[in-house]
């Protein structure tokens, strides 16, 4: 358990973190953050979850989702906030998401050059939007007929 004076109210988080106090609340509520309840019922929360709060923003800059970011603080042990150590796993893990999410950006600016006067337009036949449409390499328009069933 904290000490008293080692925790902070909800607002100070807010004012700390930059996040309005319903934000601070729906990461609580998702399991991101932690807090503790005085006699009173008011939420305190220990100063190490500014830098949990930071570090979610951080992950969200990174484009995680809050069920990857949670994915990631569930695996430190006691819901505490990552150390140097805990850093460098979890920056392989990021890094490893970015580049994909890089590889993909690439592939998309790629396919967006070749796409510019290819004249589809077509939803069904768009290689940006139906990447794995196998039929259209027989083609454009109807490929297979309806076929009775007997």
């Amino acid at each position: 358990m904290h000490s008293k004076h080692s925790e902070i109210t909800i607002g100070q988080m807010a004012k700390r973190t930059g996040l309005a106090v319903s934000a601070i609340r729906f990461y609580e509520t998702e399991g991101l953050i932690t807090a503790n309840r005085n006699r009173g019922g008011h939420r305190r929360f220990a100063r190490a979850q500014v830098r949990r709060v930071s570090f979610i923003l951080i992950a969200q800059q990174f484009g995680l989702t809050l069920p990857q970011i949670k994915a990631v603080l569930d695996e430190l042990p006691e819901n505490r906030t990552p150390t140097a150590k805990d850093w460098a796993h979890i920056s392989m893990g990021l890094r490893i998401h970015l580049d994909e999410r890089i590889a993909k950006l690439e592939r998309m600016r790629d396919s967006l050059d070749g796409c510019i006067g290819c004249g589809c337009l077509s939803l069904d036949a768009c290689a940006l939007y139906n990447p794995e449409d196998k039929l259209s390499q027989r083609g454009t328009g109807p490929i297979i007929s309806m076929q009775k069933e007997t």
